[in-house]
């Protein structure tokens, strides 16, 4: 082998190393692929979907984000935000009040219109379900758009900021629902 392609060679290898360094860290502190299992978060997110992470963004009340189970070492959950720290959070005849102020949760819709229930979301206050008249600081209270199927913080409590593994920023899988959730 000649030395110009001794140095093409060379430069390939540097490359793919650097290539595989930077999809490396990109996955670990960036961005990370998961999919999404069970029917919490129906019908915003089925089973088998597959989405992207963001690893470094702020989460905001609403967002969809996911966590370490507080109940299993081996899974993770996928849920939506509703209670940021120092939120206040209570349901009354199917309605999210946060501070006192009533929030409308469109996301609900479909899952009202084919239940049979009254109302998918029972009463209850923060202090009820957790103990606490407050989300605490570093901490979150979150529910998966299934109620009637979610096991969520008003089963295992608050979600520890350092338990989250991501925001959820984009469905790639199925493509015909690709895009941002």
């Amino acid at each position: 082998m000649n030395h110009s392609a001794k140095k093409e060679l060379l430069s390939w290898i540097k490359s793919f190393f650097v290539a595989v360094f930077l999809v490396f860290i990109c996955r670990q502190f960036l961005f990370s692929p998961t999919t999404v299992l069970g029917a919490s978060m129906s019908p915003t997110f089925e089973n088998g979907n597959k989405v992207i992470l963001n690893k470094q963004g702020k989460i905001d009340r609403f967002d969809m984000i996911v966590f370490h189970a507080p109940d299993s070492k081996e899974n993770n959950y996928i849920k939506r935000v509703i209670g940021l720290p120092g939120d206040k959070i209570s349901f009354k005849d199917d309605v999210l009040y946060v501070n006192g102020q009533a929030y409308k949760e469109s996301y609900l819709e479909e899952n009202k219109k084919n239940s049979t229930l009254a109302k998918i979301t029972e009463d209850f206050t923060l202090e009820e379900k957790t103990g606490d008249n407050k989300v605490p600081e570093g901490y979150y209270f979150v529910m998966g758009d299934n109620r009637l199927k979610s096991k969520d913080s008003r089963d295992f409590g608050f979600i520890r900021k350092k338990s989250i593994v991501g925001k959820v920023v984009l469905r790639f899988y199925p493509l015909s629902e690709f895009g941002s959730p």
